[in-house]
């Protein structure tokens, strides 16, 4: 086999600066020279399982060996040269001036399988909400134009929902697009209680059933050039019972019932809306997007309650702790900030990232754990018993297009795209990793 050689390590964010899609992005874990002979060259890249990774393989596959660079001077090289995206110039210097990384030495997760022919996509650079698990073994995911499922058990990966044709509603509701859309381009979605919800770049909403055949509702929720959907919560109302919020960058905030998908309310902030979470209560939500500050809003009405001011540059994410008084921000200038209801006039404790923005944030069910997902390469496990003082790292190669834990955080799941290294990774609580050992 011919040598393969490139000129330079590339980061994949690098060709992102200043757009919103990920349509030329280019510069993946191959970018690195390569220099194997024919012998040594891997006709397959395969999975990799718990025991493989115990006896020296590589989690992702990467074989390390045949190339002319380690693991450890590749992780220095993307360390050094990758570039942060921010909208507030040097937000992320000023952070790091500012506040110190939590120390490692938590071990709550243990690996327990790649699998490599499922291949998660990222359609948009900030937005990061596109792997949900369902259950332990059940994930749901976004492949280029499909949405796909992934069982652990099977080891199958299946397809739910194709995006790339027109997409015709089964069920007939008052607002649903009967025409359909054409070629929805997948930005965000959530998967909840058996339900499918999808948001789109021209603000499309998809909402499916995973029991039973077709689209139950397709609507178009503004025609604004600005229209992006930019992350859908799926939750169950105390009084109303199932509902989901779609944020968009029109500066709007739609929340739909899911008996009838018909829009209960339509909250109008001053700046294009990243991320919304609910509180357990469903009395208020946070509001986070294109702004310093975060909103504390009341779920009722829509009006603000406090603002949460802290962060120095656009926050993309935000998650309820399930004792209802905690909450968190993810912000670009690469901190996860905690938050107290009880006192809001600062956060309760900075997280740091790695090399980038804090795009995707998750509690455990529990309580006991919160995850943070950096653009690439990094996931943070916090232990809220610790005051979030101790974190598990997980160290990888690649862009990241997701993170879940499952319902009853067994597993947690971790979305990588990257051309040659794409996967699904698999990580399980330490005290059922070895019982599942003996399945593979």
């Amino acid at each position: 086999m011919p040598l393969e050689r490139v000129e330079q390590l590339d980061y994949m964010a690098d060709d992102w600066e200043g757009t919103d899609s990920c349509d030329e992005f280019e510069g993946e874990l191959d970018n690195v020279e390569i220099n194997l002979d024919d012998d040594d060259m891997p006709t397959k890249v395969t999975d990799t399982s718990a025991a493989q990774a115990r006896k020296g393989k590589d989690i992702q596959g990467i074989t390390w060996e045949g190339l002319n660079v380690t693991r450890q001077s590749y992780r220095l090289t993307r360390l050094e040269q990758y570039r942060n995206y921010e909208n507030i110039p040097l937000s992320g210097e000023a952070v790091d001036k500012e506040c110190k990384q939590v120390e490692k030495g938590g071990n709550y997760y243990e690996f327990f399988y790649n699998a490599r022919s499922v291949k998660p996509t990222i359609l948009h650079f900030q937005l990061r909400n596109l792997v949900w698990a369902t259950s332990k073994h059940d994930v749901y995911l976004i492949s280029n134009d499909s949405l796909m499922h992934w069982s652990s058990i099977s080891r199958n990966l299946s397809e739910v929902l194709n995006f790339s044709g027109r997409i015709v509603p089964t069920e007939k509701y008052a607002g649903n697009l009967f025409e359909g859309l054409t070629l929805t381009q997948i930005s965000t979605m959530a998967v909840k209680n058996r339900f499918v919800v999808a948001g789109g770049f021209q603000g499309e909403l998809i909402c499916k059933s995973l029991d039973k055949p077709g689209v139950s509702f397709c609507a178009r929720t503004t025609y604004e050039d600005n229209a992006i959907t930019n992350a859908v919560e799926i939750y169950e109302s105390v009084s109303c019972g199932p509902r989901f919020m779609a944020a968009n960058n029109d500066c709007g905030v739609r929340v739909y019932d899911m008996e009838k998908f018909q829009q209960m309310n339509h909250f109008r902030f001053p700046w294009p809306v990243n991320h919304t979470s609910m509180s357990p209560d469903c009395k208020l939500f946070t509001v986070v997007g294109d702004d310093l500050d975060g909103l504390l809003v009341d779920s009722r009405n829509g009006k603000t309650v406090a603002s949460i001011v802290g962060h120095l540059d656009y926050s993309f994410a935000c998650a309820w702790h399930p004792d209802g008084r905690t909450f968190a921000t993810g912000n670009q200038d690469k901190t996860c900030r905690i938050w107290d209801l009880r006192n809001l006039s600062s956060s309760t404790a900075i997280l740091k990232g790695n090399i980038g923005a804090a795009r995707s944030i998750r509690f455990s069910s529990d309580g006991q754990f919160l995850v943070v997902a950096e653009p690439a390469d990094f996931v943070h496990i916090y232990s809220t018993k610790t005051d979030y003082k101790k974190r598990q790292e997980i160290d990888l190669f690649g862009e990241i297009s997701g993170v879940s834990l499952s319902p009853d955080d067994e597993s947690l799941y971790i979305g990588i795209w990257d051309r040659t290294y794409g996967s699904l990774l698999e990580y399980n609580t330490r005290r059922s990793c070895r019982y599942l050992d003996s399945f593979v």
